[in-house]
């Protein structure tokens, strides 16, 4: 495919995904559920590429990404919440002085603060993740595999029993969680729908550039071979420390991005399982793909929460109620879906591999493959994606 043709077919992308925004603004009525699967999936579609720039670009093993993101989510929380809605939320041990006062004189600012404060909370929440991230890495980064993943995974929870412990009940709430947390801002006069798939672009495509970049090429020679990188001069552990930081940042982004999503947090929220479902989208995206963890979060998200919900609800045929039709055998289902998928395309969807114009230009002859069971052999390993 000619690259002026890619060009039109980029933008004709772009105008129906600007078209479908504005729909959905006009419809929030009659769409509140396609809205808050979107909004949703575009969350977690920046950790899971944040993720996979670390576990999938670096190989480098991590599982602290629910810490990072509730460092994320805690943060904005407290910056973003209104002064008058303080006293309703810490209710049972009251607020900190300086959380007070440190609110109080931000909303006396001027107005053009006020309307970019939120964006100002998700970066200071960013900020501070990757500050936790350049400290423990210093350590943690010096282990290998497991180990690593171990050490990060034990950072998470040390973090989340941190957030909810009595010491911090006049800054996070404690057990109790934040509410009353106010929802996305407008971007720059955009409606409040269009902030979380901006921020989701503008921030996967800063990850792509870095990627793209010379480090991001040293994160690969690092992921391939660390004994042939560092004899090439590459700074092990000043790349890897690069990566687990600009990750760590990404991560808290999304965490403050869910907590406007929410309105309310806890810190059960960030708890493992939440580190194991981006670890799902990544995997099942394939791992060293910007792409695949993009598409693999809308994916997997509508079909937890939307598409397999019919299989929750009783079935009666002919005045006999199907047995297993109940409430969470949609999960059951999803499992077997998943497993199809690992089966199939054990390398994930796009492998990895990105989206193109001319892999999809490729897919009509590909699918007649797979109907005529002509599989190339390198699909029939798992396949190499769009």
């Amino acid at each position: 495919m000619k690259k002026g043709t890619k060009r039109i077919c980029s933008l004709v992308l772009l105008v129906l995904i600007a078209l479908l925004l504005f729909w959905l603004e006009a419809n929030k009525s009659g769409q509140g559920m396609l809205i808050s699967i979107l909004q949703k999936s575009a969350i977690l579609a920046i950790v899971a590429v944040s993720m996979n720039l670390l576990n999938g670009f670096t190989g480098l093993f991590s599982l602290g990404q629910a810490g990072f993101m509730s460092i994320g989510a805690y943060i904005t929380a407290i910056l973003t919440i209104p002064v008058v809605n303080l006293d309703g939320v810490y209710y049972m041990n009251g607020v900190a002085p300086w959380v007070r006062a440190l609110k109080e004189g931000m909303e006396a600012g001027p107005s053009w603060l006020q309307s970019v404060y939120p964006f100002l909370a998700l970066i200071v929440g960013g900020l501070v993740a990757a500050g936790f991230a350049a400290l423990i890495g210093i350590p943690v980064l010096r282990l290998k595999s497991d180990y690593l993943a171990i050490a990060t995974l034990g950072f998470s929870e040390i973090i989340r029993a941190i957030f909810s412990s009595p010491q911090m009940d006049t800054i996070t709430n404690g057990s109790y969680g934040l509410n009353k947390v106010p929802t996305f801002p407008k971007f720059f006069g955009l409606p409040s729908l269009f902030t979380p798939f901006i921020v989701a672009a503008v921030t996967i495509g800063l990850m792509v550039l870095l990627i793209n970049s010379s480090y991001g090429r040293a994160f690969k020679a690092i992921r391939e071979d660390e004994v042939a990188a560092e004899a090439m001069g590459i700074s092990l552990f000043r790349h890897k420390e690069l990566s687990f930081v600009v990750s760590s940042f990404f991560t808290a982004i999304s965490g403050g991005l869910l907590a406007m999503f929410m309105r309310s947090i806890e810190a059960k929220t960030f708890s493992i399982a939440l580190t194991y479902d981006i670890l799902l989208i990544v995997v099942i995206g394939g791992i060293g793909s910007v792409s695949g963890s993009v598409l693999s979060a809308f994916l997997v998200t509508a079909s937890k929460e939307w598409w397999l919900r019919f299989f929750d609800q009783p079935l009666t045929i002919g005045g006999w109620q199907v047995p297993l039709f109940r409430t969470g055998f949609r999960m059951v289902i999803f499992s077997i879906l998943l497993m199809a998928v690992v089966l199939f395309y054990r390398r994930g969807i796009m492998g990895n591999s990105e989206f193109s114009w001319d892999g999809v230009a490729r897919l009509p002859g590909r699918i007649k493959g797979w109907f005529s069971r002509k599989r190339p052999a390198h699909e029939a390993a798992g396949g190499d994606g769009v």
